[in-house]
């Protein structure tokens, strides 16, 4: 994969985007969130108990030296900023997964994230031509500017012009 382009303000607003708004190669970076410690082990306690996630004393003592948040909910929070800045409220059909993801950091409860995608590539459907997919790296990054999260997820949106 070549170096994305320079990131940019998206032209078209969420509630206007179709496949053809999302241009192979371009970034862009939206949003910001965070988890309040509450939170984390709130999360942590229904889904994933292990110790680093709930007992902030454990944790303190366990392999990451704090609290973190759990991986999963990490992935929630990336999916909140994905669906609420970057994916078309008005063309997405949903889509068939996620090809990759990676946890590269631990996430604390003072941590701010910003949402970085890149459209890696787009292909109209053979079978279904009013539709294409997009295949977009997805990026959580810190105050830091360092990733800690990564996934290339995969949707099918709406084209502007649909064929008969």
């Amino acid at each position: 994969m070549s170096e994305p382009a320079e990131k940019q303000a998206f032209a078209t607003p969420i509630d206007q985007r179709y496949f053809e708004d999302y241009i192979p190669g371009t970034t862009y970076e939206f949003g910001s969130a965070s988890l309040t410690e509450a939170q984390i082990i709130e999360f942590a306690k229904e889904y994933d108990p292990q110790s680093f996630h709930v007992d902030p004393a454990a944790a303190a003592n366990g392999p990451f030296a704090g609290l973190i948040a759990s991986g999963w909910q990490t992935s929630a929070l990336m999916m909140r900023l994905f669906a609420q800045y970057y994916l078309s409220s008005v063309a997405s059909l949903g889509g068939p997964g996620v090809d990759e993801l990676r946890w590269l950091r631990p996430v604390r409860s003072d941590d701010r994230l910003r949402l970085r995608v890149t459209v890696v590539d787009t292909k109209v459907s053979n079978s279904k031509p009013d539709r294409g997919l997009v295949r977009t790296l997805a990026e959580l990054i810190d105050d830091a500017d360092r990733p800690v999260f990564k996934a290339t997820i995969l949707n099918f949106l709406l084209l502007r012009e649909r064929e008969a």
